[in-house]
């Protein structure tokens, strides 16, 4: 198996033509050359926060051949996920961030049936209790379309793992993926694209028919799944899927799908028992006949929250952050976090003063770079802060970032050579 370049098995043709075309499009706009109008200059207010990030790198515990990392933060700390490749073999490997750098990386399982692609990354957790999560990807045979979603524990700091279960239990071979693990009061829950209501096209790359579903799960601390729940009946096809526990419970995000093809970001929360009907965060009005692959970031501390996202509904891509103050019932107006154009894959870590830092692949000059910033609620913006250049193909993936405290842990997969990279940074 080769890692990174296989597509989400929900990418349609249409989503492919854009992806073809959205580079061209942000060149033409920053060239002045794109039809529509240009966004209004940046005025000084929004551009005076003060914010000051020492950068610096951190060695990476991945070895040759890693992609997909992905990373979590909990009370105990941040822990690093990735993906490593050996011949026919795939590994999920863990390592978690301490004072002397990150920890010797351990694995969670390996085999030769895992589905990895650039956009449906596996994730390690650590719970309240202090167990481990983790979850990754597997094939139900040769068909693209076809994955599962699996689970596993470990009580033991990830010396062992528990035999993996899957959260799903249509028994259809058909997606089941772009997953996003949570901490609860009592366990684990878990949001997901679920496919069970869609009919795969004859050959993996011919477009299904029917609606991709957002599914939720409840596990508890003996890792017993104790439900499962509709979230929303249809959603975009392959885009990331985001989660965050509030002072109130549990918010998860997500892109939608309106029965015009209007995808804009949702939010839906656990409240009283059940999930709540999916609301928008802003009307962007993006409509696109296809998955653009790009979904959203979320963050949440006691009632603050904040989303942040990709949107393109006049072909000229962004990159947004709204805040919410009252644990994501109602969101402000969005706040413009890229400088000239971006490819959108965002990330976002809530500030304890009520701020957010944003990261995002900024798009400008045929170059692209992960960035971040930070952003107050009153819409005054930090200086933007490149963390690494980027290839602006698929493989250099989803940048990540992680908060413990004042320090900021970064990751990105190397576009010179396929290794993952990380750094630390202090934001003052």
């Amino acid at each position: 198996m080769t890692m990174s370049v296989e597509r989400p098995a929900r990418e349609t043709r249409k989503a492919r033509d854009f992806f073809a075309v959205a580079a061209a499009f942000v060149f033409s706009f920053l060239l002045g050359s794109c039809g529509g109008d240009a966004p209004p200059p940046l005025s000084a207010a929004a551009t005076s926060a003060a914010w000051t990030l020492l950068l610096e790198p951190l060695t990476s515990p991945a070895g040759d051949a890693s992609a997909q990392p992905q990373l979590t933060s909990s009370k105990d700390g941040v822990i690093l996920s990735w993906l490593e490749n050996a011949g026919s073999q795939t590994t999920l490997k863990f390592s978690e961030r301490t004072a002397a750098g990150w920890s010797d990386a351990r694995a969670v399982t390996s085999g030769d049936d895992f589905f990895a692609n650039w956009a449906d990354i596996p994730s390690v957790v650590r719970l309240a209790d202090r167990t481990l999560a983790a979850h990754w990807l597997q094939r139900t045979g040769a068909s693209a379309a076809g994955y599962d979603l699996r689970l596993a524990r470990s009580t033991d700091d990830g010396r062992t793992w528990s035999a993996p279960v899957s959260p799903h239990h249509d028994g259809t071979k058909t997606q089941h993926g772009f997953a996003s693990l949570f901490d609860t009061v009592d366990g684990l829950g878990l949001i997901w694209l679920d496919g069970r209501a869609m009919k795969p096209g004859v050959d993996p790359d011919d477009e299904g028919t029917g609606d991709m579903g957002l599914r939720a799960a409840r596990f508890d601390r003996d890792g017993k799944q104790v439900r499962e729940d509709a979230v929303a009946l249809r959603v975009c096809e392959c885009c990331p899927t985001a989660s965050a526990v509030t002072a109130d419970g549990a918010i998860v995000a997500y892109r939608n799908r309106s029965a015009d093809e209007v995808r804009d970001i949702y939010v839906s929360r656990f409240s009283r028992g059940a999930w709540t009907a999916p609301a928008p965060v802003h009307n962007d009005g993006w409509k696109i006949d296809g998955c653009p692959v790009n979904g959203p970031a979320i963050s949440a501390g006691g009632r603050n929250v904040s989303v942040a996202w990709f949107t393109a509904p006049l072909d000229e891509g962004h990159a947004f952050v709204a805040f919410s103050q009252d644990a994501g019932r109602t969101f402000g107006a969005p706040i413009r976090v890229d400088e000239a154009g971006s490819l959108g894959r965002v990330d976002v870590e809530q500030m304890p003063d009520g701020s957010a830092v944003v990261g995002w692949i900024e798009l400008a000059d045929r170059t692209a770079a992960f960035k971040v910033r930070r952003v107050e609620r009153n819409g005054q913006r930090s200086a933007a802060v490149t963390i690494t250049d980027l290839g602006t193909n698929r493989n250099s993936g989803y940048p990540r970032m992680a908060r413990r405290g004042q320090e900021l842990i970064f990751a990105w997969a190397g576009t010179e050579s396929l290794r993952v990279q990380t750094a630390v940074a202090t934001s003052k």
